[in-house]
């Protein structure tokens, strides 16, 4: 254990100061948006207005995003990361101060539109940002903690959001309403913090790495452009698949908790974020794994090893046992995610990395936004055991072709394991 932290620590100190700025921004960020994602919603109904605004809400959001992403990642590699970053956060920080203080349902919509539209271009830069300030063998290392101290922010905005929230209307004896839109502009005030860090950031002048050169696919492969949209475009159909069956059960987990097993309002709160918590813990072991096999399995292996959970998950009707699998499938397949974006820039070149990670938050946002219907079908059609036991079976069987088809596109792919 001692040596685990030793490595870390160090893996950590040999960072230069751009990733160091770049992830204290992002952790402001990150925890600002937090506040949001948790008390908008909140905000919405207290406003008065139907539930169905929440849903117009988060896919005029998801929407924009998605219309957005390629475009960023284009911009991102013509104009350079810092400005794209930058332009996004000060926009985007605009729009939730907005958001917090309007009050009307076409203000509402349109602000929403804007900060999935700017909130893109901070998104798809990143991961092309950090791997062009490191080289090939720190890259799995800062992943790694990159994600995890994000997913902690989040927690911790959400958390923290809800514990203001009470506080300022219980002790603080002030409206449910108003106690919301207060801690919204905390929120918002946090996010803008961020931007101080970007402005420290530093131009970068891109080396080509030898360890980092993109290996062919073929032996007559056509190079350039093509060669890197074809893996682009390889890479990207796996994410589509795992993106669509994220989509089936992700977003309405809370709903799986509620419905199936009556839990309340504040078990569901804790489940969720003891699942994040564990999945940053869990992206900080991914390293070591990686060293052992390789990223590609080590990618594979945390992908599949979630899948039993998450068909007990489907299937149980012990709400401990949910739990305990929610928790365990959550931690194994996010687990993976900073393997697949080391995995992504190691891939394509230095001026297609922001394509590159475009196209893939593109297709599974895609994915993500495609089978709401679906889900909420079944369940409707088939009830609250089967209706989700057959939406957790269909993204079981997505996650195993998508697992399958990376590892037989990918896995013979000369990779680096640091």
């Amino acid at each position: 254990m001692f040596i685990w932290f030793a490595d870390w620590k160090k893996k950590i100190s040999s960072f230069n100061r751009n990733v160091k700025m770049f992830m204290l921004a992002n952790i402001l960020i990150q925890i600002g948006m937090g506040v949001f994602m948790v008390m908008y919603n909140l905000y919405i109904k207290e406003l008065g207005f139907p539930e169905t605004l929440n849903g117009k809400i988060i896919s005029v959001t998801s929407l924009a995003s998605a219309l957005m992403l390629v475009p960023a990642g284009y911009l991102s590699d013509r104009l350079g990361r810092k400005r794209i970053i930058i332009a996004g956060a000060i926009v985007s920080a605009s729009t939730l101060f907005y958001r917090s203080l309007v009050t009307g349902e076409q203000s509402l919509i349109y602000a929403a539109f804007f900060t999935g539209l700017f909130m893109a271009l901070v998104q798809v830069s990143g991961v092309p940002f950090l791997a062009e300030n490191t080289d090939s063998s720190q890259r799995m290392h800062l992943f790694s903690i990159h994600f995890s101290l994000m997913t902690i922010a989040s927690v911790v905005g959400s958390l923290g959001g809800g514990v203001l929230a009470d506080a300022l209307h219980v002790i603080g004896n002030i409206s449910t309403v108003d106690s919301i839109k207060y801690v919204l502009i905390i929120g918002a005030i946090i996010f803008t913090f961020g931007l101080l860090p970007l402005f420290q950031l530093k131009p970068v002048n891109v080396k080509e790495d030898k360890n980092n050169k993109v290996e062919e696919l073929e032996t007559n492969a056509p190079s350039g452009f093509r060669k890197n949209l074809k893996v682009i475009i390889l890479f990207g159909f796996a994410n589509l698949l795992i993106g669509t069956g994220s989509g089936l059960v992700i977003p309405y987990l809370n709903l799986y908790f509620s419905n199936r097993f009556d839990a309340s309002n504040t078990y569901i709160g804790l489940i969720l974020s003891l699942g994040s918590a564990m999945t940053a813990v869990a992206m900080l072991l991914g390293p070591a794994l990686v060293k052992r096999v390789g990223k590609v399995k080590a990618l594979v292996i945390f992908q599949l090893m979630s899948i039993p959970f998450l068909f007990i998950t489907g299937y149980t009707n012990s709400l401990l046992i949910a739990s305990i699998a929610f928790l365990m499938r959550q931690a194994l397949m996010n687990a993976g995610n900073p393997i697949q974006s080391a995995i992504a820039m190691d891939l394509v070149q230095d001026k297609y990395k922001g394509l590159a990670n475009s196209v893939n938050q593109m297709v599974f946002n895609v994915g993500w936004a495609s089978t709401g219907a679906i889900s909420t079908g079944l369940v409707v059609t088939f009830g609250f055991y089967w209706g989700y036991a057959y939406t957790f079976t269909i993204t079981g069987i997505l996650y195993i072709i998508a697992s399958s088809y990376f590892y037989f596109v990918f896995g013979r792919k000369k990779i680096s394991t640091n």
